[in-house]
C-alpha cells in the first residue's frame, strides 16, 4: 500500500508539473519576479528608514544628556561657592550618572551608525541588481514575444498548430463525407436505372403498369421493323413466289412419269 501510494504521489506531481509548465508563461514569471524584487528592495529602505530614525532619537538624548552634564557641573560649582559642599557632591554624583548612560548611548550610536551605512549600501545594491533585472526582463519578454509570434506563424503557414490542424482536419472529413456521399448517390442511381431498386416518390402501382406498358410498345416495335423488312426484299425473295416456282418444277415430272 505504501508503494501504490508512492506511486500514486508520483504520478500527481508528475502531471501537476506538466499542466503547471504548459499553463506558465515566462513572461508572467519574471513580471512577478521583479515584482518581488522590488518589494524586498521596499522592505529594505524601510529598514535603512527605521534604523535612522532611531540613530537620530539617540543623537537626540545624546545631546540632551550632554546638556545635563554640563548643566550639573555647573550646579557643582555655584554649590561650592556657596559653600554647600553636600550639594555639589550631589550634582556631580547626577552628572556621573549622566556620564554613563552618555556612554552607553554613544556605544549604541555607533552600532546604530553602522547598521545604517551596511543596509545603505545594501539598498544601492540591490537596487542596481533590480535595475539590471527589469533591462534584461524587458528585453527577454520580447524575445519570447517574437520567438512565439514567429512559431505561430511557422504554424499557420505548415498548418501543424492545434488551431490549423483542427481545420485541416475538419476540410478532410468534409471531403471524405462528400466523395462518400457522390459514390452513394451514383450507386443508388445506377440500381434506379437497372430496376433493382423501386423510386419510392411514385405512386403505388406504377411501376407494374409502366413495365407492361413498354412491353407492349416493344412488341409493337419488333413487329413494324419486321414489316419494313419484309417490304424491302426483292419479289423472288417472297415466301409467295417461291412456292409458285417450287410448284412450276414439279409438273413435268409428273407428266414424264405418265
Amino acid at each position: 500500500m505504501t508503494s501504490i501510494a508512492h506511486r500514486m504521489a508520483a504520478l500527481f506531481r508528475i502531471k501537476a508539473n506538466k499542466a503547471l509548465d504548459k499553463a506558465e508563461d515566462p513572461r508572467e514569471v519574471l513580471d512577478y519576479s521583479y515584482t518581488q524584487q522590488q518589494e524586498l528592495l521596499q522592505k529594505v529602505r524601510r529598514g535603512v528608514a527605521d534604523v535612522a530614525t532611531s540613530r537620530k532619537r539617540i543623537d537626540l538624548q545624546i545631546n540632551q544628556l550632554r546638556q545635563s552634564g554640563g548643566k550639573l557641573e555647573g550646579q557643582a560649582q555655584q554649590a561650592l561657592a556657596a559653600g554647600r559642599e553636600d550639594l555639589a557632591r550631589e550634582a556631580l554624583s547626577r552628572r556621573t550618572a549622566v556620564a554613563s548612560q552618555l556612554t552607553d548611548l554613544q556605544t549604541q550610536q555607533a552600532t546604530l551608525q553602522a547598521e545604517e551605512e551596511k543596509l545603505t549600501l545594501a539598498s544601492q545594491r540591490l537596487q542596481t541588481k533590480v535595475d539590471t533585472f527589469r533591462i534584461s526582463k524587458e528585453t527577454i519578454k520580447a524575445r519570447y514575444t517574437a520567438a512565439e509570434a514567429q512559431t505561430r506563424i511557422t504554424e499557420a503557414v505548415t498548418g501543424i498548430g492545434e488551431e490549423m490542424g483542427d481545420v485541416g482536419m475538419a476540410m478532410q472529413r468534409a471531403e471524405d463525407k462528400t466523395e462518400q456521399l457522390q459514390a452513394r448517390a451514383g450507386a443508388l442511381d445506377e440500381l434506379l436505372a437497372s430496376g433493382a431498386l423501386e423510386d419510392a416518390t411514385l405512386p403505388a402501382g406504377r411501376d407494374d403498369i409502366q413495365a407492361e406498358l413498354e412491353r407492349v410498345t416493344a412488341g409493337q416495335d419488333v413487329d413494324r421493323e419486321l414489316a419494313r423488312m419484309k417490304a424491302q426484299l426483292p419479289p423472288s425473295a417472297t415466301p409467295s413466289a417461291l412456292e409458285g416456282k417450287s410448284a412450276e418444277q414439279g409438273a413435268p415430272d409428273q407428266e414424264g412419269t405418265s
